[in-house]
């Protein structure tokens, strides 16, 4: 996804370079992710009357347990999430969330809420069998994350989380009201643009109006004009192959719909600071934060928020790193703190 390497990293590349200090010895970070794989297993979890969740399994069959929890919501998974994992050790389950990927039905909002994904989770770990996990996620998968683990902190052996999302009125309102817009405002024009003036005062609620309208083609319009605002601020470069989603009816659609439905509803929390007010429940839990300093979508405010409340987690903060897990400097901390994570497992 980035064949070519950027000033950014060019400027930054001291950071992909350098050593690691590991007990009294030293490793260098690798850029690269671990090689392709497919899934040994797979299916459909029926979660509920309306919804079936498409889960796999890769890697290691009797391996060390880890769920990616993907973005959005309604980004879904892809096969290069499994690339994160050392295959001969973990036991690497993705899923696709309701309503996203191959989950089924598509786009789908009824009965989509965090706590019906939280539960979700719990039944797909019921379902393969599996005692505990470690938990991935960045962006959306931050929360979610965050989420499940303070519902269920004896099932969650350690996370390792990405551009930290705590889905509050300030995030919303600097990614979709205009603050990010002083960044790409050659991208937030064509997001602006699309919504008349007169309702300009909230656009996650024009843009709702328009997601959910009755007419296929208001829905596919706002569907691709909101998801392209996001893929176009989600690489501190341009990334065509990124973009092109946006043109993608059924990614879209899905994507923008179900995103759109859980921030008009303030990610179904019950308060704005929901997840930094039950850090108490996971203060236990083994956690590597890894966040992009210029990371638009998620601004490090909120990885420094839950760092302070949360001082027994530990942050790593890259300094030449976009939104995206892909970013070749996020890319290989990723994985070095995977593999952090794995010899605390084996040390158990």
């Amino acid at each position: 996804m980035f064949p070519m390497i950027s000033r950014f990293q060019h400027f930054f590349g001291d950071l992909l370079c350098r050593e690691k200090e590991i007990g009294e010895g030293k490793e260098v970070i690798n850029r690269d992710l671990y090689p392709d794989i497919e899934p040994y297993s797979s299916g459909l979890l029926k979660v509920s009357h309306v919804h079936s969740i498409y889960w796999e399994q890769s890697g290691n069959p009797t391996g060390y347990p880890v769920v990616f929890l993907h973005g959005g919501p309604g980004g879904g998974t892809s096969p290069s999430n499994r690339r994160f994992f050392d295959p001969e050790f973990y036991r690497i389950i993705l899923f696709d969330q309701r309503g996203a990927g191959r989950s089924i039905p598509h786009a789908c909002l009824e009965e989509n809420t965090t706590w019906d994904l939280v539960d979700d989770i719990e039944k797909l770990r019921e379902h393969l069998g599996i005692p505990e996990w470690q938990v991935f996620g960045g962006s959306w998968g931050s929360t979610l994350s965050l989420a499940y683990s303070q519902s269920h902190p004896d099932k969650v052996t350690s996370m390792v989380l990405r551009g930290i999302f705590l889905l509050r009125k300030k995030e919303l309102d600097w990614f979709y009201e205009g603050g990010a817009a002083a960044i790409f405002p050659d991208a937030w024009e064509p997001f602006r643009d699309l919504i008349p003036e007169n309702e300009r005062s909230s656009f996650i609620s024009a843009y709702n109006k328009r997601l959910n309208s009755n007419d296929l083609e208001t829905q596919h319009t706002a569907a691709k004009a909101w998801t392209k605002w996001e893929m176009m601020t989600a690489h501190l470069r341009p990334n065509e192959e990124n973009i092109k989603r946006g043109d993608d009816d059924k990614f879209s659609l899905a994507f923008a719909r179900i995103e759109n439905h859980f921030f008009v509803n303030k990610g179904f929390f019950p308060s704005d600071s929901y997840l930094l007010d039950n850090i108490e429940k996971i203060r236990h839990i083994k956690t590597t934060i890894v966040q992009g300093r210029y990371d638009v979508c998620c601004p490090m405010m909120s990885a420094w928020d839950l760092h302070k409340a949360w001082p027994e987690a530990e942050l790593k903060v890259k300094r030449g790193a976009s939104p995206s897990a892909r970013c070749p400097n996020l890319t290989p901390e990723l994985k070095f703190w995977n593999k952090d994570h794995k010899r605390m497992s084996c040390s158990v």
